[in-house]
């Protein structure tokens, strides 16, 4: 009897697979890559068309000798590692490290992990694409290059362990600027006003907004500008000029890619990138469903379409048809349509079988898994289902050239909203308190005025992160989820409440990277890059002129940063501070948390001590010094020497000045002063003289 062999890349894969095949198939893993570039060194021959210079990864062994055992006894070999380029470069050096040269080996692959894909894929065996396999290996020896000549230059001016990478040096540059922008952010005062009216019959009264003048709309800026609003309408004849009835659609859900199924899951579930595509892999590689054995329950986890195949289009209609009804069943295709940074290779992240509904299968999941197979299921459903259609109506109402307004609408039909609803949709839905017309009497009730101020733009999260680094172009699905936590092990950002803050180590490795390698962490250069490996997949572009163009401008940057960025390491400066051990003044070193007072002494004398650095200016609430902080994972702020005794503290740099109009302390944000009480609102520009903000 033929014998078959199928490789797969995950041990968890094997169980899964194996029950799907005949008892000629033999399921087997290679544990992910088993070939890669040296640690030790570049690996890449810059001398001799770049060639990379693979070797068996360590500890990968055993593995070879035992998958060369099972290639001797197979006569056809299958290579079914994950379907993407990852994969596809996975299997090739697997062809090398078995020296498979000469078999009868194919390529298969497939989206999902059930009986019907894999058989599938066995019909379908194709040779390997060296076209992905060359867009790997263009990434890979791109990621290398940066790595491995900028890292050691970082380890060499700020301190050994850092790191610099083609993708997650722009994920930080982009934090680090949003960062810079929520600094100089000025508030601006403005204010709304609401007229509250009351109706015969009803209790409830009826809250219309300020719009502006009967001519365009307008925004009060001051108090001054609100009070001079009211007393043109002392005494006004509020009328309704105008009430509209429409009907407004809301557009279904996309399926999940992996950026918006990592989004969603932060909102919803509080899951880290990370977090999710474990669990996601967890999925797609297989659950033990009570009654049906080990099955993949997800689509492939890592992909940026949102295509949905005919049979998985056909399985959604036929359920939503019989649990929901025909009206709910979408008429027309709701895919997005591909653009050219789509790799349309795969489909959206799906349940492989609509009918395993998350209450079936809520006994065999873990809680998190449940959660996120739940919403993943959800949101599949919800993408097949009709839109939603909702009754609007927008009123009027005019007083003495002023114009305030209000509208509501409610659900006509729910549509997909019987299955996937978010936080924006509870707020959508608003009725009106009774059906209003031109001839509706309003009698004035009362003004309800606030003051707001302009915010800034949010902090980070991990999600708002992925969702601009994929707007952006940067990077790929596979690497959203590594790359923050790269950044994150290293201390350039912590996370705080789901907000990324940059971290005083983040700043430096920031600056350096903008003054010596502008070109990597500018946004629009890495989003090439990435269009020029795309170009590569499509066997468009050469890999090897990727790698040709890029490598010398990167050489030359990396000898000129050894010449020029001698002036960033970071010296051990002496404090006033006397070691009590042994007499010397402290120094300030520069640990993996921030700086740290130390004696000169070491190793003979090991005093260490937490280092408070003065900024010279006196706490508004005791008098004594106020000292430049950090909070336990590295954020920056300025406290009071005296704390926990006195609480004073704040996120921006205190300056030696009190506000001229309310006597308080004042605030260094970009080229500005500001009165740290928002109420007073105080701004000034800076003095040129003035120091910058420790960085």
């Amino acid at each position: 009897m033929a014998k078959y062999l199928v490789i797969v890349e995950s041990p968890a894969k094997v169980k899964t697979i194996k029950k799907f095949l005949g008892a000629n198939y033999e399921v087997t893993a290679s544990n992910g890559h088993v070939r890669d570039l040296p640690k030790s060194q570049l690996g890449i021959d810059v001398e001799h068309n770049f060639e990379p210079k693979y070797i068996t990864i360590r500890g990968k062994g055993d593995i070879l000798a035992s998958l060369r055992k099972e290639v001797k006894k197979a006569d056809k070999i299958y290579l079914a590692t994950d379907p993407d380029r990852e994969g596809e470069a996975i299997s090739w050096h697997l062809m090398y490290a078995l020296k498979l040269e000469g078999k009868k080996v194919y390529r298969i692959t497939f989206n999902e992990i059930t009986k019907s894909a894999v058989k599938e894929s066995l019909k379908n065996a194709r040779e390997i694409d060296m076209d992905l396999v060359d867009a790997q290996q263009a990434r890979r020896c791109l990621d290398r290059m940066v790595g491995y000549k900028i890292s050691p230059l970082l380890w060499a001016k700020v301190k050994r362990g850092l790191s610099a990478g083609r993708v997650q040096s722009v994920a930080l540059r982009i934090i680090c600027d949003r960062e810079e922008e929520i600094n100089a952010f000025i508030p601006e005062e403005y204010w709304t006003l609401e007229a509250a009216f009351k109706l015969a019959g009803e209790k409830k009264p009826l809250v219309a907004k300020y719009y502006g003048t009967t001519k365009q709309k307008q925004d009060i800026s001051s108090k001054e500008e609100l009070e001079k609003i009211k007393n043109s309408l002392k005494d006004a004849e509020y009328e309704v000029s105008e009430v509209k009835h429409g009907e407004r659609v809301k557009k279904v859900p996309l399926p999940f890619t992996t950026s918006t199924l990592q989004q969603e899951a932060s909102k919803n579930l509080n899951f880290s990138t990370q977090k999710t595509m474990r669990i996601a892999q967890q999925m797609y590689e297989g659950i033990d469903i009570k009654g049906n054995g080990t099955v993949g329950i997800i689509t492939y986890l890592r992909t940026d379409s949102t295509r949905i195949s005919d049979e998985a289009q056909k399985m959604a209609n036929e359920y939503i048809v019989e649990t929901y009804g025909q009206e709910y069943a979408a008429t027309v295709e709701n895919d997005k349509k591909s653009s050219q940074k789509i790799q349309d290779a795969h489909e959206a992240i799906r349940p492989t079988d609509i009918t395993m509904t998350p209450a079936a299968l809520k006994d065999s999941l873990s809680r998190d898994q449940f959660r996120l197979y739940q919403l993943i299921w959800k949101r599949f459903v919800a993408s097949r289902m009709a839109a939603a259609k909702y009754e609007t109506t927008s009123v009027k109402i005019d007083a003495a050239g002023q114009r305030f307004t209000v509208s509501a609408s409610r659900i006509k039909f729910d549509g997909f909203l019987s299955v996937y609803t978010d936080d924006e949709e509870k707020e959508e839905n608003n009725t009106l308190v009774k059906e209003i017309t031109k001839d509706t009497k309003l009698t004035f009730g009362s003004f309800e005025e606030k003051q707001h101020f302009t915010q800034p733009a949010p902090h980070y999260t991990e999600a708002s992160l992925v969702r601009a680094l994929e707007e952006l172009g940067i990077g790929r699905p596979s690497t959203y989820a590594p790359t923050i936590t790269t950044i994150l092990a290293r201390r350039y950002i912590v996370k705080e409440n789901k907000n990324l803050y940059v971290t005083e180590l983040g700043e430096i490795v920031n600056n350096i990277m903008k003054e010596a390698f502008p070109s990597i962490v500018d946004v629009n250069f890495t989003a090439t890059m990435e269009a020029l490996l795309d170009g590569v997949a499509e066997g468009s572009v050469k890999w090897k002129t990727v790698i040709s163009n890029f490598y010398p401008d990167l050489a030359q940057a990396v000898d000129q940063a050894q010449q020029d960025l001698e002036k960033v390491e970071i010296a051990d400066e002496v404090s006033d501070e006397i070691c009590e051990n042994c007499g010397r003044n402290m120094v300030i070193k520069y640990g993996s948390h921030g700086r740290f007072l130390a004696c000169p002494g070491f190793p003979d004398c090991r005093n260490t001590k937490p280092y408070l650095e003065k900024i010279g200016v006196a706490c508004p609430k005791c008098g004594k010094d106020i000292v430049f902080k950090k909070t336990r994972k590295g954020r920056k702020y300025y406290g009071c020497v005296d704390n926990p005794q006195c609480d004073f503290m704040v996120w921006q740099k205190p300056v030696d000045k009190k506000c001229p109009r309310c006597g308080g302390i004042m605030l260094q944000k970009g080229n500005k002063l500001v009165c740290a009480d928002e109420n007073c609102g105080y701004v000034e520009d800076a003095q040129p003289k003035l120091e910058e903000a420790y960085s």
